[in-house]
């Protein structure tokens, strides 16, 4: 059976002898991640009938993986799909759902699905209310605009947040995208997206923060010296969790971490409160799983509760 129609059926959309396998998909917010869940669902075979998009970038991505959709009026994305799919930044995600239920452009028996990792299916509610059928689908992957998004979709997990009846369908379109679905609850949804929030965007910023400490160090070339080095604490932390965990922090080398604060402070003075908190927050794990014994941790805390100190009071 035709993917398309195994979602139609999960749905409880009408068969194909009535209508249509495939579901007319409108795709609201064709930016990083709008427009290669439209490519995904087309590559699945359903068919983009429409997008939305206000910037010069989001045209261009849509006319690149959603060739020959038109891109039109967020209430004409809506009245043209049976599948909309909000792909819009966090904070005007629940200000659009109202406001085109407050503008009636929502019906009864439409699915929609949002791919925002911070919100579960309250932010739905005033499409629920007209009839659709409410789901929240997360990639958990970062998309940056480049042409390789579109393969990171596959084997991408998924964060599915659903009412119980309705889970099938929403496996169902994440397989049919080539995603792999796990369920996260309500209530459990915006601690699910700090966590990603904590691994991904400060692991940017905790590389870049590295690479401008090599540089100001003299390294040419940070990227060379970071990316073994990088990789294979990733590794071990995934793989080991704390007991991963190497430097002098694990070592309880207190006089290697007070070099580093001393150092910091004269070289590059913005870089010592990310170092003191993370520095804290290591030793607090540390001694948490063994790693440091509390004879060992002690001072190291009282030299970075110090430096907390002295850099809040400056």
């Amino acid at each position: 059976m035709p993917a398309s129609r195994r979602t139609r059926q999960a749905a409880g959309l009408a068969p194909a002898a009535a209508a249509p396998a495939r579901l007319r998909v409108g795709v609201i917010g064709a930016g990083r991640v709008g427009a290669v869940i439209g490519a995904a669902l087309a590559d699945a075979g359903h068919d983009v009938v429409a997008a939305s998009g206000l910037s010069a970038a989001s045209a261009e991505r849509a006319a690149r993986l959603l060739p020959g959709v038109p891109l039109v009026p967020a209430d004409e994305v809506v009245a043209a799909s049976d599948l909309v799919v909000l792909a819009v930044p966090d904070d005007t995600l629940a200000g659009l759902v109202s406001g085109l239920a407050g503008t009636g452009a929502w019906r009864a028996g439409q699915l929609t699905f949002h791919t925002s990792g911070a919100h579960g299916l309250a932010v739905l509610a005033p499409a629920e209310q007209a009839g659709v059928l409410p789901l929240a689908l997360h990639p958990a992957m970062t998309f940056s605009g480049a042409p390789e998004d579109a393969d990171r979709l596959v084997g991408a997990p998924f964060a599915v947040t659903s009412r119980p009846e309705y889970r099938a369908v929403a496996e169902t379109l994440v397989l049919e995208m080539g995603g792999e679905p796990f369920f996260v609850a309500e209530d459990d949804r915006r601690l699910y997206h700090a966590a990603l929030v904590t691994g991904a965007n400060h692991l940017v910023t905790l590389v870049a923060e590295a690479a401008d400490l090599l540089r100001s160090a003299g390294v040419g070339d940070p990227a060379r010296v970071l990316q073994p080095l990088l990789t294979a604490a990733l590794d071990n932390g995934l793989r080991r969790g704390d007991r991963g965990l190497t430097g002098p922090v694990s070592r309880g080398d207190v006089g290697t971490v007070r070099d580093h604060l001393e150092t910091l402070a004269e070289r590059a003075p913005d870089s010592v409160a990310a170092y003191v908190a993370m520095a804290h927050r290591t030793t607090e794990r540390a001694l948490a799983s063994g790693r440091l014994k509390q004879h060992e941790g002690a001072p190291l805390l009282d030299l970075l509760g110090e430096a907390r100190d002295e850099a809040g009071s400056r």
